[in-house]
């Protein structure tokens, strides 16, 4: 009498854990769905803005003079550029390349860790300029409770800038396990990857901020 026998992952010689390769990564899918949620969150901050606007355009009119377009343009081209690093880096995360192969200034040689340092820097210096931008802001008076376009301005730019101080210390973790862990691991290289899927996420929020806030006025 013939027998069957159902095969289990490591029968098929699939790494445990990891599951058919038809499935797919529950990590991946489960930070893709998060992400939504947190787009629904920024668009109901959008939301606010431009409905605010419409019944108060005299005094959008006046605060938007004290924006520094330059200055918010060129902070965000930093951060838009720590993407490009950010990306850099989950090539090599995808390759099972954690670190640098030979010399720091040898860019070719460089791994996930000294990528995703970059973009650290990167993101590091923007929300540094978006400090100093409040900075000046509150000197000139503008502030969360002074009016409706403050309290605008500072909820839609400071939950963004939350996200970006957690995407920060997501790139923290990600470079410490570089260095806690004597084996690059599958889970690991996704960790990184879906830690490039928030950091592109708070990008593309920002790119739209910037328009809304700075260009559209």
């Amino acid at each position: 009498m013939a027998t069957t026998t159902t095969a289990t992952s490591s029968d098929q010689g699939i790494p445990t854990g990891q599951g058919p390769v038809t499935r797919p990564n529950l990590t991946a899918v489960g930070t893709m769905v998060w992400l939504s949620s947190e787009l629904m969150f920024f668009a109901g901050l959008f939301a606010m803005y431009f409905t605010i606007r419409s019944v108060a355009h005299p005094l959008w009119t006046d605060r938007t003079s004290h924006l520094n377009v330059p200055y918010a343009a060129a902070n965000t081209a930093v951060l838009v550029i720590s993407s490009v690093w950010c990306q850099l880096g989950v090539f090599k995360a995808e390759a099972g390349i954690p670190s640098r192969t030979g010399k720091l200034l040898q860019l070719g040689s460089w791994g996930m860790r000294e990528w995703y340092v970059l973009t650290y820097i990167f993101g590091a210096i923007f929300v540094s300029g978006q400090v100093m931008e409040y900075s000046n802001l509150f000197a000139e008076g503008i502030s969360l409770n002074s009016d409706s376009y403050g309290s605008m301005f500072y909820l839609t730019t400071g939950f963004h800038g939350l996200h970006v101080t957690g995407g920060l210390i997501a790139f923290l973790l990600i470079i410490g396990r570089t260095f806690t862990s004597r084996k690059y691991t599958h889970h690991q290289a996704t960790g990184a990857i879906v830690t490039s899927y928030y950091w592109h996420f708070v990008d593309v929020v920002w790119i739209a901020l910037f328009a809304t806030i700075y260009l559209l006025q």
